[in-house]
């Protein structure tokens, strides 16, 4: 009895295994297809956070960017990531500031209209978790820059009735190594880069 009792939850343990060898990748247990993803523009938010003068930190935001995604469901590193920002766009809520942040000083949005990043590698974190490597292109200086991304939910969108992904992804980056140092050490060289958006499947 005990021995049949043993190969029983052995038989078990040996399913289980196998269960689990079984599943798919992350995107894929979500159930979407892949193929070409878009920004949905009402819900996506690209901000800049830095410390100024240890007293607070501001947000600064970008309101005009896109982020395309070719998504492979069944092997989520093949995946594909292209961010393009409208450096003119930039937002503090302060006008003379936002005057200054399109100047020389910053990032000179007249010579340089685009803010990029072009992944380069997806590494899988966990069942849910990726770091996408790639070049960050800021006043015409490309960086390597990692973005710590989690996918919060991968569905049929239950409102617009397509395939949806919606992604929070993080970074650090050295600003002074894009020609925008002004300010340091009063204001912090190193800011954090936020990325909110939600990803709709392409209509052809």
């Amino acid at each position: 009895m005990q021995k049949s009792s043993f190969s029983l939850i052995k038989a078990m343990l040996v399913y289980c295994v196998m269960l689990l060898m079984a599943q798919p990748s992350a995107m894929a247990a979500f159930n979407v297809p892949s193929g070409q993803y878009e920004l949905e523009e009402t819900h996506g938010y690209i901000t800049v956070s830095y410390s100024h003068l240890g007293f607070s930190s501001p947000q600064v935001g970008f309101n005009k960017f896109s982020v395309d995604l070719t998504a492979d469901a069944e092997k989520p590193e093949n995946s594909q990531v292209r961010v393009v920002v409208d450096a003119a766009s930039v937002d503090s809520r302060v006008a003379e500031f936002d005057e200054h942040l399109n100047g020389e000083d910053y990032f000179a949005t007249e010579q340089y209209p685009e803010i990029t990043f072009v992944s380069t590698r997806i590494k899988e974190t966990g069942d849910d978790t990726f770091d996408v490597y790639g070049n960050l292109t800021i006043k015409g200086v490309t960086k390597a820059a990692t973005l710590s991304t989690k996918i919060n939910k991968a569905a049929n969108h239950p409102m617009l009735k397509v395939p949806a992904i919606g992604i929070s992804a993080t970074t650090r980056v050295k600003r002074s190594e894009f020609g925008l140092g002004k300010g340091v050490p009063f204001v912090s060289d190193f800011v954090d880069i936020i990325i909110e958006v939600e990803l709709m499947q392409a209509q052809q």
